[in-house]
């Protein structure tokens, strides 16, 4: 999965939720983003191993809702 289309899904999702997608800090190959109570860790690569992808979104389900990237 791409990284843009990974943080747009994030960002589309929190949005509709009501949550905050707010980026904290660039690091040195990671991006730290906070969506409501959850800080989120993003490679900065273009292309992220769909595992992984899968992981961040599922780490959101405590905020966002059970199941909501599918």
């Amino acid at each position: 999965m791409k990284r843009t289309a990974l943080t747009k899904k994030i960002s589309e999702a929190a949005k509709a939720a009501g949550v905050d997608w707010v980026l904290v800090r660039h690091g040195g190959q990671h991006d730290v983003y906070q969506c409501g109570t959850a800080r989120v860790i993003i490679p900065r690569h273009n292309d992220i191993n769909e595992l992984t992808a899968l992981s961040i979104l599922k780490h959101l389900s405590d905020i966002l809702g059970e199941g909501w990237w599918k």
